[in-house]
């Protein structure tokens, strides 16, 4: 049975910690599997993340231990360190087009099917935005055999040219306040912010997979924090 919200939604923080997950596995594969301490700085983010949180380890790992229990996270064996992988597509049953965009509307919050758009880039390439909305109106019109609606809707914000989609997965959203609420005010993002946002991202992707080469190097030249070998000066 795939996972239904309705029945056990998830909490802000095991969202943001499955996202994550979700994330990192796309844009950094070189730091994938995550280890506990990687994945608390992708949780704290302060770019692509609505709303902005402040996760300890304790918290992100009691996240983990619930998303396990769930089937949508499981721990693999690391160099000397446990790390995690996310299970998102089979344990919720979607395609990987739509766990992109409810991946994306977990980290962000409420979005257009423009803003989903542009901020996909770099996890998968929608030819459009009608592929976008197809996809969406797919995950509103999910049965109750397959656990239900996974987004909504939300009524068009006064001034806003076009209404944003929210994702169920921890649980109803109320869309009567589809205002600056739900993330739907007129001062949001537009589609010129979402793509320096996206600029922005792309940035620390690459300099988290440099980081990454770097100690992986380092690692089996035998050196220690980019020190030189032993014996040399």
């Amino acid at each position: 049975m795939p996972f239904d919200p309705t029945t056990r939604p998830l909490t802000p923080n095991e969202a943001r910690v499955l996202a994550t997950l979700m994330e990192k596995a796309r844009t950094v594969p070189d730091s994938y599997p995550m280890s506990l301490n990687g994945l608390v700085t992708g949780c704290n983010q302060k770019t692509s993340r609505d709303p902005v949180m402040n996760l300890s380890d304790a918290e992100a790992q009691e996240a983990l231990d619930s998303l396990k229990l769930l089937t949508l996270a499981f721990e693999t064996s690391g160099n000397r360190t446990t790390r995690w992988e996310h299970n998102f597509q089979r344990g919720v049953g979607v395609p990987e087009q739509s766990a992109v965009l409810l991946g994306l509307l977990m980290l962000r919050g409420p979005q257009t099917a423009g803003e989903l758009r542009i901020n996909a880039e770099r996890w998968y390439r929608f030819a459009d935005i009608s592929s976008v909305e197809a996809f969406l109106d797919e995950l509103q019109e999910r049965s109750a055999e397959k656990g239900g609606p996974l987004v909504v809707l939300l009524p068009r914000a006064p001034g806003a040219r076009e209404p944003r989609w929210a994702h169920l997965l921890c649980g109803p959203v109320d869309t009567s306040i589809s205002g600056s609420s739900a993330g739907t005010s007129t001062g949001g993002a537009s589609s010129a912010t979402a793509a320096l946002q996206s600029r922005v991202d792309a940035l620390e992707t690459q300099v988290a997979a440099l980081q990454a080469t770097v100690q992986r190097l380092c690692a089996e030249l035998g050196m220690a924090d980019g020190m030189s070998p032993p014996g040399q000066d």
